[in-house]
């Protein structure tokens, strides 16, 4: 084989793999987009209930029925379970996506000016910051949401706020879930950034100190716009960790994907049907958190940095 027809090769792989992956992230996504309209626009404008499949689940009922004991009926079966569990998994689906998106985001707003304490704080303010780290990685999720949404009565609280829980404003258990992905991400956001921020180069530190630029000056505009970008690796973990890890929100009674889905098992048992819906959907979040990480990686990268 020639060297030309081995680059061709290659070349036309390529091309076709990252076509099946955009085709599966636009049907995937499509479908969700159009869920999310037909619900909370489209069923009221048609007059139609907005818990419709959108899918010929009595179709699969009837060639379930038809090809009963055959494995052809068995995945008609599945198709139907799957199909009358859609509207709830997706309806849950963009309260995970909020609950993600909102931790994330939050949590790098602490994560950043921690980050800085524990690589050039005083011993004080940098034992404080390693602290509240240390504890924060060092508790199960779990535990702390219990302690913000039983411990300390949080979500009694946020109760007594106006809007709480009307319109696209999250029940008081959603705040709570949020409060407490967030501090969590914060920590382990904090030791990303820790880490990209000393694989800087000492010496522009001092460079910066050396055109008569103040310490923080010199650590925000040309420290940190380096090591945030070390850090993007780091954050694609982060994000993919909290959209697997928000099924946690589930036990403070946040109606999130994993909830849905096991409420709606819990009254048919099919629990494996439904887990794989589930599970479907968590991998296409997790995917497309992924790539668009992986684009978000290129597009900000100075040629020549970190190499």
């Amino acid at each position: 084989m020639s060297a030309a027809s081995t680059v061709r090769g290659r070349v036309v792989k390529v091309t076709g793999s990252g076509l099946f992956r955009w085709l599966a992230f636009g049907v995937f996504w499509g479908y969700l987009v159009v869920r999310w309209l037909y619900q909370w626009v489209g069923a009221d404008l048609l007059g139609m209930d907005p818990r419709a499949p959108l899918l010929p689940v009595e179709t699969f009922r009837t060639l379930a029925t038809t090809w009963d004991g055959t494995r052809i009926g068995g995945l008609f079966s599945f198709l139907r379970v799957a199909g009358d569990a859609l509207p709830a998994a997706v309806t849950g689906t963009w309260l995970t996506i909020i609950l993600t998106v909102v931790a994330m985001a939050a949590g790098l707003v602490i994560a950043v000016p921690l980050a800085v304490t524990r690589v050039y704080g005083g011993p004080v303010t940098r034992w404080a910051a390693l602290g509240y780290t240390e504890l924060i990685r060092g508790t199960p999720l779990l535990a702390q949401l219990f302690v913000l949404y039983y411990g300390l009565s949080l979500s009694a609280t946020l109760r007594e706020l106006p809007f709480v829980g009307e319109g696209f404003i999250p029940a008081q258990a959603a705040l709570v879930a949020m409060i407490g992905f967030t501090i969590n991400s914060s920590a382990y956001q904090a030791e990303y950034i820790r880490s990209a921020l000393q694989s800087v180069e000492v010496g522009q530190l001092t460079a910066g100190r050396a055109v008569g630029l103040s310490k923080l000056q010199t650590i925000r505009r040309i420290v940190l716009p380096q090591g945030l970008r070390y850090g993007i690796p780091g954050w694609s973990n982060e994000l993919v960790y909290l959209i697997k890890y928000s099924s946690l929100a589930a036990f403070i009674t946040v109606p999130e994907l994993y909830k849905r889905t096991r409420d709606i098992a819990s009254g048919n048992f099919r629990y494996f049907e439904l887990l794989v819906v589930a599970g479907v959907i968590y991998l296409g979040l997790v995917l497309s958190a992924s790539a668009l990480m992986g684009r978000v990686e290129q597009r900000v990268a100075i040629p020549g940095l970190g190499e």
